[in-house]
């Protein structure tokens, strides 16, 4: 595997440099001196600010993008061989890393880097943790798949021991990680697109689990079924969180306000007790909280700046994100895309007041909507009005024969109300004649949905 020597800057290019955490890996080379270029299919708010910090992006991935001064390329997982960039790179035998193996090495130039994975939950965790390190005054590196408004993006670029990134399963690409304290907040089936099963899935969360040093740590969920699987004969120490007193940390006395938002009990070793509330909704925080706050703890970061940052956190971009209102309709849009995601977020919004609780989904790829279909359709049932865009199919090309009309079906058999349009503007137009004073409305999915809550904002 090609190193890179990050006391001499080369030059970079970035294939699908617009991606959340493509972009980030792009502006720290940057700001360590490296060259760095890169190409995305479309433009948008982070390829901006990529051009404004100075680095050439080009618009459509071609062979000509590719020249002769570049040192290495850069690849996404979602990115294939018959991509011309991908082409030109091995004809030119330009050494190659993917954004895995790149985030891995940078991890190397840090003494204390932390990884968050899981299935659910990793971007809001890492953005409370780095609330945390902020408050703290500790001067850390941030590397978090969504944008957080404390720092203006979803990097920061700091001069101290600590680098906090999020570690993503798909394609076994946290396997090239090198963390000191790694997360684990729960594991279920999703990308079967790249994994067999759960069992497979769960083999490679052992394999992560397995990359931590002995001087390291595993916080790690203490739901997780046959959890001694993952923990078994660690090198490193492991403290748990979970919902009972079995788990290191665990939660009681949970109550909620009038906008569904947690205040509770969190029980930790040595038995003690301390009091947090949260400006997030929904029971599944509570959980992201405590794996935070159990981070914190084993970093020995101070409890007051923990309390302060906890309690004032107001969540990242997309993570059931107040847009607006619009004829005292409230428009929230959340990038669940996963059951279990929607599952929590429209037990949070059940909470949340209003008249009629709408969702707008949009399916993320063809092989989850297959896999998940029935899922889904139960999970969506939460909400009193479904509408449906058609699938954002990402990496994929449909040859599944699937669609957003199989899960309308699925969800009508169910004998609840949906409704399915292929285009953004009459999925605008139905919610203007149908969305009265007092109803909430979430557009959610990890696709563009976003774009319909915020064009009938006038955003």
């Amino acid at each position: 595997m090609y190193q890179i020597d990050f006391h001499h800057p080369v030059s970079v290019h970035f294939v699908g440099i617009g991606g959340i955490s493509m972009s980030g890996l792009a502006e720290i080379l940057a700001d360590a001196g490296f060259k760095v270029s890169g190409s995305e299919r479309t433009r948008s708010a982070l390829t901006e600010r990529l051009e404004a910090n100075g680095i050439n992006v080009f618009y459509g991935q071609r062979s000509e993008n590719i020249t002769d001064d570049i040192d290495c390329a850069v690849f996404t997982s979602a990115i294939r061989e018959d991509n011309p960039e991908y082409i030109a790179v091995h004809e030119k035998k330009i050494p190659c890393l993917t954004r895995g193996e790149l985030l891995g090495q940078l991890m190397k130039n840090y003494q204390m880097p932390i990884a968050v994975s899981g299935t659910h939950g990793k971007t809001t965790t890492t953005s409370m943790l780095s609330e945390i390190l902020l408050r703290a005054d500790t001067d850390p590196t941030l590397s978090i798949g969504g944008i957080l408004k404390t720092i203006g993006g979803n990097i920061r670029v700091g001069g101290s021991r600590y680098f906090l990134t999020e570690a993503c399963e798909y394609t076994n690409s946290f396997l090239s990680f090198f963390p000191r304290i790694g997360v684990i907040l729960n594991i279920e089936e999703d990308h079967l697109d790249f994994f067999k099963d759960l069992a497979d899935i769960r083999r490679s969360f052992r394999k992560f689990a397995e990359l931590l040093p002995a001087d390291g740590c595993l916080v790690v969920n203490r739901d997780i079924p046959a959890l001694e699987e993952i923990t078994a004969g660690l090198a490193c120490p492991v403290v748990t969180f979970g919902s009972g007193p079995d788990a290191d940390y665990y939660p009681d006395r949970i109550t909620y306000d009038e906008k569904g938002n947690p205040s509770f009990t969190l029980h930790s070793p040595g038995g003690r007790e301390r009091s947090f509330s949260l400006q997030v909704p929904g029971a599944h925080n509570v959980s992201n909280a405590a794996a935070a706050i159990a981070v914190a703890d084993r970093l020995g970061l101070p409890e007051d700046a923990t309390a302060a940052a906890i309690c004032n956190y107001c969540g990242a971009d997309r993570r059931f994100e107040y847009k607006g209102t619009i004829g005292g309709v409230t428009v929230i849009d959340d990038y669940s895309h996963h059951p279990t995601e929607i599952t929590a977020a429209l037990k949070a919004a059940a909470n949340y007041p209003h008249k009629t609780l709408w969702v707008v989904f949009q399916p993320h790829t063809y092989s989850r909507t297959k896999a998940f279909l029935k899922d889904f359709a139960k999970a969506l049932t939460l909400a009193d009005k479904i509408v449906l865009a058609d699938i954002y199919a990402a990496r994929e090309t449909d040859t599944l024969g699937i669609s957003s009309e199989t899960l309308q079906k699925e969800i009508q058999a169910l004998g609840h109300e949906c409704y399915y349009f292929p285009t953004f503007d009459e999925i605008e137009n139905f919610l203007l004649k149908n969305c009265i004073n007092g109803d909430v409305l979430i557009t959610m999915g990890a696709g563009d949905v976003l774009k319909i809550g915020e064009n009938l904002l006038g955003m």
